[in-house]
């Protein structure tokens, strides 16, 4: 399994300290969310930030641009230190030259898929990709509650990927706690994008190291997991 941090939770004054923390909990990913204010109704930070918290730590950087027009914000990311750049199914159209260019950059290739969004949209494309990241929340804003109705797109990726003997990661993003966390792990997640439940936490590290364990509990094959 992996854990990842959302930075999204973090303490805004304090983003290289916290981005420290998250490397010294046992945590494998942070996950970045960049927001641009038209995709989604909010602005969180761009590729000088990452840029600034790549030397500090040796986690895996996962970039999720939420964002209208991400292919201006490739190379800028992937020169920042992105380890995987993420965009959004919804995009339609502009997906697949999107996917080559992430991998022109020689970055892994995520796509996401938003709550409303039919699951059916990503089958094209989960041969080209390395991650596919369910949003357990309507993107934007960090501190929602938990979208019970996304399990069944979590198990319909799963399957998917057992029948064709692929190899993408599944993620989940939003509202994942130390109770949702155990859902998605029996629903076939294997990627955690948790940010208040670990953030807000007096010890980062130990609420990882109880996440983890909860995941373990629910789907044991996922201790040994590899990205």
């Amino acid at each position: 399994m992996i854990i990842a941090p959302s930075l999204l939770a973090a303490d805004y004054g304090n983003f290289a300290k916290d981005t420290i923390r998250a490397g010294k909990s046992g945590a494998e990913w942070l996950h970045l969310d960049i927001m641009d204010g038209h995709f989604v109704p909010n602005i969180s930070f761009g590729p000088h930030v990452v840029k600034t918290l790549r030397p500090l730590t040796k986690m895996f950087f996962d970039v999720h641009l939420m964002c209208s027009k991400p292919k201006v914000l490739l190379e800028p990311f992937a020169k920042a230190g992105a380890d995987m750049i993420t965009i959004h199914v919804e995009l339609g159209d502009a997906v697949t030259p999107l996917i080559w260019e992430i991998k022109k950059l020689g970055k892994k290739v995520g796509l996401c898929i938003n709550p409303p969004t039919d699951v059916g949209l990503v089958k094209p494309y989960l041969d080209k990709i390395d991650h596919l990241l369910v949003m357990t929340v309507n993107p934007g804003f960090g501190g929602q509650g938990f979208i019970y109705e996304t399990l069944p797109k979590i198990q319909q990726a799963n399957v998917w990927r057992c029948e064709r003997s692929l190899r993408y990661t599944i993620g989940v993003d939003g509202g994942v706690n130390l109770k949702t966390v155990a859902e998605c792990a029996r629903a076939g997640a294997d990627v955690f994008v948790s940010g208040s439940a670990l953030f807000a936490a007096h010890s980062l590290k130990q609420a990882v190291t109880k996440m983890r364990k909860i995941v373990q509990d629910n789907d044991p094959g996922l201790a040994d997991l590899k990205f």
